[in-house]
């Protein structure tokens, strides 16, 4: 028998709004359902996560998830909490973009376990084909216009107006919930709050087209306690690329979270036990200086979304940052992750020559520089022991050479614990 999956989302925090018998249903046996996700980028954020773990919750408790990846509505554009229509993709774009989610995707649900493996859709397959012709004689004709107008991602755009595209998306949308409950027997759709409109949408067709069995259930958005937007940073958005954002950068992130928002986000983005998440929120009241608490939620998202290795990556920049490192982390660091740690730092530029014929320190920290303000000083400071290339402490007689570059191209000068300078060679 399945496990309780609504008692599971109920603890967590993570329904908004559910659809009477949606409990009971699951309860009686192994059910399908599905979460569609938006590929208008070649990553999904952290903002998706929530639908992830979602998804993920349901596969745990003995149920059957469908990732739909939208193919077809990406060429539509969600008016879903949207004040002006979005550029639609091409074909390419989309393609491509549908298959970097579908790898993220494959990192958190279970692809190759039997009965209740996850499966990925793409609602293009089903559209492709059907003309406009027939998808308004059989699907528009069953939803009324009053029905439609009346949905809040419509009625919020009703005075700057919005196209007969967007209009239709609800539609659309709809329809592939019909689709899934028809083909693949699908009884639950899942989503984020502003998506509930369009899922009784689903709902309504399924029941208006033939009568099946369909349930929904939403999500709420995730806000930050101090009312800045989840997800966002001075950056930009937080994805699960690596490339757009680093392990080290993304596992900052969660670790920066605060004590209150880090007790919401560790039910919410892990799979730890009611058990376990009571016993880390105790132990981190006990010394908050420790930060348990977002050690812990930062350590097992990382893991889940990049892999040990990555973790242990970032962990290595965290310490860097800290100043609990050595030269070897140093040159671990990727060139990204290297910025991202001494983000703001002065820098200056000397050229490769300089290397090949011989850079002194002295010339390193001032002449060449300009880090100190003269070669006195630089003298006085290598007397003082206070000056670090690549965080290990150096004397008068050191020389800058290439086999000490990090990726071949950075040095890090230091001065006392604080005091850090970058220099670039080209």
């Amino acid at each position: 028998m399945p496990k309780n999956f609504i008692e599971e989302l109920k603890w967590r925090g993570m329904i908004h709004d559910m659809m009477p018998g949606t409990e009971e249903a699951l309860l009686k046996k192994m059910s399908a359902g599905y979460i569609g996700f938006d590929p208008t980028a070649d990553s999904l954020h952290i903002g998706n996560l929530v639908q992830i773990m979602t998804l993920t919750h349901f596969q745990r408790a003995g149920h059957k998830p469908f990732a739909l990846v939208g193919g077809a509505t990406g060429m539509v554009g969600d008016p879903s909490g949207k004040s002006q229509e979005r550029n639609l993709l091409d074909s390419e774009t989309l393609d491509h973009n549908v298959a970097c989610v579908k790898s993220q995707l494959e990192r958190f649900l279970d692809f190759d376990c039997g009965d209740n493996s996850a499966e990925m859709v793409n609602n293009y397959d089903w559209f492709k084909d059907f003309n406009f012709l027939d998808f308004i004689r059989d699907v528009g004709k069953h939803l009324s216009i009053n029905y439609m107008l009346a949905k809040d991602s419509v009625k919020s755009r009703l005075d700057t107006g919005m196209s007969f595209t967007e209009f239709s998306y609800q539609l659309v949308q709809g329809y592939d919930y019909f689709h899934l409950n028809k083909h693949k027997n699908c009884i639950l759709q899942l989503g984020g709050s502003d998506q509930w409109g369009n899922i009784v949408t689903g709902t309504e067709l399924i029941r208006r087209k033939g009568g099946g069995e369909a349930y929904a259930v939403t999500t709420p958005l995730i806000k930050k306690a101090d009312g800045t937007k989840f997800g966002k940073t001075a950056g930009g958005s937080i994805w699960l690329d690596a490339e757009k954002t680093s392990p080290y950068e993304y596992y900052q992130y969660w670790l920066n979270a605060s004590d209150e928002d880090a007790e919401n986000f560790i039910k919410i983005f892990t799979l730890k036990s009611q058990a376990e998440i009571e016993t880390i929120i105790s132990d981190h009241k006990e010394a908050p200086h420790l930060r348990v608490l977002q050690k812990a939620l930062a350590e097992d998202i990382t893991i889940r979304t990049h892999g040990e290795e990555a973790l242990k990556t970032a962990l290595s920049a965290t310490n860097i940052l800290f100043g609990k490192s050595t030269s070897d982390d140093l040159k671990s660091l990727s060139e990204k992750d290297f910025f991202a740690v001494f983000d703001g730092v002065p820098q200056a530029t000397v050229s490769r020559e300089d290397l090949e014929s011989g850079l002194g320190i002295i010339d390193a920290l001032s002449a060449k520089t300009g880090f100190l303000k003269s070669n006195g000083e630089a003298r006085r400071e290598l007397k003082g022991n206070s000056i670090s290339v690549n965080k290990e402490k150096v004397n008068d007689q050191f020389m800058v050479t290439e086999d000490i570059l990090i990726n071949n191209r950075y040095l890090l000068l230091g001065k006392g614990k604080k005091n850090n300078y970058i220099l670039i060679v080209e």
